[in-house]
């Protein structure tokens, strides 16, 4: 259940973050970002009730995280959004190579092609290329 816990610790954070990011993302972004972070959310909400019936108490969400660099503009917000995009990926990847449960390694599959696919968005709004990670959640 660690593994897990981790998970949710990186959904807390990647929510933070699209929080912060979208009060500098141009409106199309800005939209892109709140269904992101819609994802974000739904799949904080799946962890904590597994967490919960598992027994376990969920981790907390922190009052702030530090950011990779400060966010001025739609450049480095979607900066932002790489690295916790990148940072989720990680923990989902963790989970699938530390877990044996089938349904805990599906969710944590699920979560990392997803988590992918958004990397791969603002890593191309962040002018970085390639846009999609070669191995995704690798660090």
């Amino acid at each position: 259940m660690a593994a897990l816990q981790d998970a949710l610790a990186a959904e807390h954070a990647a929510l933070w973050s699209y929080a912060l990011a979208v009060a500098f993302l141009e409106a199309d972004q800005a939209a892109a970002a709140r269904t992101d972070a819609a994802a974000h959310r739904e799949l904080r909400a799946a962890v904590e009730i597994v967490l919960v019936q598992a027994g376990q108490r969920p981790v907390p969400a922190q009052p702030a995280y530090a950011t990779p660099q400060p966010v001025l503009d739609a450049v480095s917000a979607a900066g932002l959004l790489v690295t916790a995009e990148a940072d989720a990926a990680a923990a989902w990847r963790s989970l699938l190579e530390r877990s044996a449960d089938p349904r805990l390694r599906r969710t944590g599959f699920d979560a990392l092609v997803a988590t992918t696919a958004r990397t791969a968005r603002w890593r191309g709004a962040a002018g970085t290329v390639p846009a999609v990670p070669v191995f995704p959640g690798r660090p």
